[in-house]
């Protein structure tokens, strides 16, 4: 699949993809990891004791909110947290992703320095973001789990909430498609596409339904394992904008062809045998 061969400038909501995408690249060191070993200094991915200890790792939490000096703000549908098992930590403040490292023990968990993408993004309460930022590094913090719901509690007195996000479906969700990819590196959509190019998969029929960005599409959808071979594709016969119809063609180029596909919570890749495909992220 080729990327239109006109795209259109680079606006502030691309440059905070291609930023993002690239922060899928940039290696984060392990100052400190999580581990299981008798005598660790870095413990486990659970708080608590006993009965009453649960993990904390290899979820991905959604920040809720932030109170900071008794103020309390809600905080960007974006903003989360994800610790892996290995204490590797990635996330987002809001506007800019971010990876640092977590150290967990017993009920309390500390973390690394951060490393992030530097970006203003529009519409985003950047203030928001610095004090989030801000609070993660005021050192060890008091981890308390439970229904669902995380709260870190800081030395200084901040308050972190979040709320575990379970990953989307493969069958059933309604993606959003946001980019083309091209060897790992995201271009997005003309800004007119918006939302209007979308799939889904249904496993009972065995089908791809979906938009393009003007037109609908269908075609057979047979999945083995991780790959998605995609049939024909019936499409309807509209006329839109000169932007819209070269995003359509290029998406069309994923059809009569076997896809690699990757879930990462609620992002989906696929991926074509020469390294060409799409991102979408699971419609809430």
């Amino acid at each position: 699949m080729e990327p239109p061969t006109h795209p259109t400038r680079p606006t502030g909501m691309d440059k905070q993809r291609l930023a993002l995408t690239a922060l899928i690249l940039l290696p984060f060191p392990l100052l400190a990891a999580c581990g299981t070993e008798s005598g660790s200094d870095s413990g486990s991915g659970s708080v608590g004791s006993g009965s009453t200890k649960t993990t904390v790792t290899g979820v991905h939490w959604n920040v809720d909110s932030l109170t900071v000096d008794g103020k309390t703000e809600k905080a960007p549908d974006s903003a989360y947290l994800q610790i892996a098992d290995d204490g590797e930590v990635n996330g987002n403040y809001g506007c800019n992703g971010f990876g640092t490292t977590a150290t967990v023990k017993g009920d309390t968990i500390a973390f690394g320095t951060a490393q992030s993408t530097d970006m203003a993004c529009l519409g985003t309460p950047m203030e928001f973001e610095e004090a989030f930022a801000g609070t993660l590094t005021d050192g060890e913090f008091t981890a308390e789990r439970a229904d669902g719901k995380l709260t870190l509690t800081s030395k200084k007195g901040a308050t972190v909430k979040l709320s575990e996000e379970k990953p989307a479906e493969l069958y059933g969700t309604k993606w959003q498609i946001n980019s083309l990819m091209d060897h790992e590196v995201a271009q997005s959509l003309p800004e007119e596409v918006g939302d209007k190019a979308w799939f889904t998969l249904d496993e009972k029929s065995g089908k791809l339904t979906g938009s393009l960005g003007c037109n609908r599409v269908t075609a057979e959808a047979t999945v083995s394992k991780d790959r998605i071979t995609l049939g024909n594709p019936g499409t309807t016969r509209r006329m839109c904008s000169d932007s819209l119809m070269a995003a359509e063609k290029s998406l069309l180029k994923l059809f009569k062809s076997t896809l690699e596909y990757r879930i990462d919570h609620r992002t989906i890749t696929l991926t074509s045998e020469n390294d060409l495909g799409i991102s979408a992220v699971a419609d809430k």
